[in-house]
């Protein structure tokens, strides 16, 4: 999940797995895959490394060993 801020100044979370498009026109509109949109404050390439961070968070933690997990 990522957070974005809706041009109100709300913020929310969106399942980045769900968007099928991003498009500035040129405000930042977001649709879904349910057919749902979202106007953002975000540009385009601010929800793009948002998603990569979370992304290489994500990886990270699941390479992480456990801390009861001996190193090898």
């Amino acid at each position: 999940m990522i957070l974005l801020t809706k041009l109100d100044g709300t913020e929310f979370m969106l399942n980045e797995k769900i968007i099928e498009t991003i498009n500035e026109t040129p405000d930042t509109v977001i649709v879904l895959e349910n057919g749902h949109s979202f106007i953002v404050r975000e540009s385009m390439r601010e929800i793009q490394n948002i998603i990569l961070e979370n992304f290489r968070r994500q990886r990270r933690a699941r390479l992480k060993p456990a801390p009861d997990e001996p190193l090898t």
